[in-house]
């Protein structure tokens, strides 16, 4: 592992934006720190330690940076997809099939970081639910563990539209630029009206795409360096934002919380959009430094090592997180009241032992995040003309499998336990299947296209 990081560090070429790597590595990093500072766990089940001291709310402005990781993929998605179409192999007039074939290689490339890694924990806790369940367990806080443990599963569904939707709205964006992202953000303004000032009832699950299409078009804009007042975005959002929450609907918190008749996250509203802009400057004006911090070979190779597994410690990371609670709960270490003096004084201990049991548990799993090459000749028929449409059924498959399964989770297998997806009851088995058999599908469409993906770029 030494090695290979020390030789991918070195191998860097010197056009690569480096910060881009980095933003996406501390952004996973601040929602997994943020995950295990909130949990306010019990003997009688999991809360939230913004409902138990609300006074700490204002903490979310900083520790929600799901944009910040949504807008880097912007930026890698458009590299890579025109890196694609510049690899695309001469066809005869009149053959068809190019196009496919770059979208189904596209969608193969980027799909494969996040599908194999996630169908693998799917699979682990499936089998494991199963078998607790069977055993007759599945109360107390294992119980609470098998639903919750899926549910940040809902930002690979959201990722997955992302890149299904890459190449429309990169050429949009490069026909209207600042435009498409008006239209975006326009679209989630007249959502919010109709929700709030109309009361039309579900066209708030709208928002799913529009706020967060919106934050991934700031990533084109970024490649091809059309964010040139970073200081004038981040000002915007952060009084636009504060004002909606000051006179508007809009709660303080940027994450979800217990109880709140209306969330910025679930769906997500305009404050949330506004939010992302502030975050989006912000972070963009800290570049300069960044970068030449990141010129030091040792912190590069840091960001090198954790960008190769972070998508598997963010699977994991609830996993560790309820394992140590369950290690406590069976020694008997007392869980003080959520916020007290013990409390805050056990978080150290508790994070520590979250992180090395994340470490184990990336150690075990780190092989499924690393890319796998198509074999030489495989499924030649699938990169013609019909590989675009079979790579975007695979990938709506996946969307809908993973979201649902973040909502289900694997509690209540045995009794049929459903949620609601759209509308459709959705079980865990019916989840996992949707996302089994959509990656086959991405996988099929995507190999023998003709067009080398190479290294996905991050």
């Amino acid at each position: 592992m030494g090695s290979s990081v020390r030789e991918l560090a070195g191998a860097t070429p010197a056009t690569r934006d480096r910060y881009v790597d980095l933003l996406r590595v501390a952004s996973l990093g601040a929602v997994v720190l943020g995950h295990w500072l909130m949990a306010a766990v019990t003997p009688d089940g999991v809360g939230n330690l913004l409902a138990v001291v609300p006074a700490l709310q204002p903490l979310t402005w900083l520790l929600q940076v799901m944009p910040v990781f949504f807008f880097v993929g912007g930026f890698s998605h458009a590299l890579s997809y025109r890196s694609l179409l510049r690899k695309r192999p001469e066809r005869p007039e009149g053959a068809g099939g190019s196009e496919d074939s770059v979208y189904s290689a596209f969608l193969r490339a980027r799909l494969q970081r996040l599908l194999r890694p996630t169908m693998v924990f799917v699979l682990v806790w499936g089998a494991a639910a199963l078998l607790v369940q069977l055993l007759g367990g599945g109360g107390g806080l294992t119980g609470v563990t098998l639903r919750m443990v899926t549910q940040p599963l809902w930002f690979i569904g959201i990722y997955l539209a992302m890149v299904a939707f890459t190449p429309p709205l990169l050429k949009l964006h490069e026909r209207y630029g600042w435009g498409a992202f008006a239209g975006l953000a326009g679209a989630a303004v007249a959502v919010d009206v109709l929700r709030f000032a109309a009361g039309v009832p579900y066209v708030e699950f709208l928002n799913f795409a529009f706020v967060w299409l919106a934050v991934h078009q700031l990533g084109f804009l970024r490649a091809d360096g059309r964010i040139r007042r970073p200081a004038l975005l981040a000002g915007v959002g952060l009084v636009t934002a504060g004002a909606l929450v000051a006179f508007g609907p809009y709660p303080l918190s940027m994450v979800g919380m217990p109880g709140e008749k209306v969330s910025n996250m679930a769906p997500p509203t305009l404050a949330l959009l506004c939010h992302g802009l502030w975050l989006v400057g912000a972070v963009e004006l800290l570049r300069a430094p960044a970068a030449r911090l990141l010129e030091r070979p040792r912190v590069w190779r840091t960001v090198v090592a954790a960008n190769g597994v972070a998508m598997t410690a963010f699977l994991w990371h609830l996993t560790a997180m309820f394992g140590v609670y369950g290690a406590m709960l069976a020694l008997d270490v007392e869980l003080p009241a959520p916020a007290s003096a013990a409390w805050w004084a056990q978080v150290p201990l508790r994070i520590t032992l979250a992180a090395a049991l994340t470490a184990g548990l990336v150690a075990a799993f780190r092989a499924f995040e690393r890319p796998v090459s198509a074999p030489p000749g495989a499924a030649r028929a699938a990169g013609a003309t019909g590989a675009g449409p079979l790579a975007a059924l695979g990938a709506t498959l996946c969307l809908l499998g993973v979201l649902g399964l973040s909502m289900v989770g694997f509690g209540g297998l045995l009794d049929g336990r459903t949620a609601l997806l759209i509308a459709i009851p959705v079980s865990a088995p019916a989840a996992v299947a949707m996302t089994l058999g959509g990656w086959l599908l991405v996988e099929r469409a995507g190999r023998g296209t003709g067009v080398r993906a190479g290294r996905p770029a991050r």
